[in-house]
């Protein structure tokens, strides 16, 4: 049995270990079937080859690509480095991947280079997602309601829908939730992981972070247990399902 690669961008430990929990439990993930990397603090393996891996999966994290190289830290800029080396095989040899949040960030980066702060950033909060006709149609979203809630909360999006890409998932607040590449790279711009209890930790890791005011906190917390929001997860599960080998 192949394991799936799980790539984490956070250099918060407490914040990566809640996601990686995360994303096994949402996925149906069993400790034998991943191999995590966190890249904040380690390499990724000498000599890898993505042949041995089922897929991959990319957690989020607080970087943003569209910053100026001089405004990233240096385990920012290893991190972002890191992941980014491992897009053109990616997508050339058409990879199962899953990125989250950050992930789609990474993906739409290598192929465009069109992701800044311009536009469609979200605040901590619940985005209104529907299906379009090719969601409808695309097996990792079979079963999805034509419309949902998902927790976001990102600075930098998609300026355009990079060439190669099929528009899976929008939202009024931000149009590109869900992409696909070819017919095995994936990345959504919500979080399909998160759940209340999981944002609710990520807003008090990052409430210095600038995604929201500090004292915005509780009432953030608040909205994230009166949020209606169950569906993403599925879309890990569909995932992992599809490409578990």
């Amino acid at each position: 049995m192949k394991p799936f690669l799980v790539l984490q961008l956070r250099p918060e430990a407490a914040a990566a270990d809640s996601e990686f929990a995360a994303i096994c439990t949402k996925a149906g993930l069993a400790p034998t079937e991943v191999q995590r990397v966190r890249l904040d603090c380690e390499d990724l393996p000498a000599r890898l080859d993505l042949s041995d891996y089922a897929g991959v999966i990319v957690g989020g994290g607080p970087g943003c690509v569209s910053d100026a190289p001089e405004a990233k830290t240096p385990v920012e800029a290893k991190i972002e480095r890191d992941v980014l080396s491992l897009m053109p095989e990616i997508t050339a040899r058409d990879v199962p991947f899953m990125g989250c949040c950050y992930g789609i960030g990474v993906l739409s980066h290598h192929l465009a280079q069109n992701v800044s702060k311009e536009r469609f950033g979200e605040p901590v909060g619940t985005a209104d997602c529907r299906l379009t006709e090719a969601g409808k149609a695309d097996p990792l979203c079979a079963g999805l309601p034509e419309r949902f809630e998902a927790f976001v909360g990102h600075k930098e999006a998609l300026q355009s829908l990079p060439e190669g890409c099929v528009h899976l998932i929008k939202a009024p607040s931000c149009p590109y939730q869900m992409i696909r590449y070819k017919e095995n790279v994936y990345a959504t711009q919500f979080h399909p992981e998160a759940d209340a209890a999981e944002f609710e930790a990520r807003i008090n890791i990052y409430k210095h972070r600038g995604y929201f005011a500090p004292e915005e906190a509780e009432s953030l917390i608040a909205m994230c247990h009166a949020a209606n929001v169950t569906e993403p997860e599925r879309i890990l599960r569909a995932f992992v399902a599809r490409y578990r080998a």
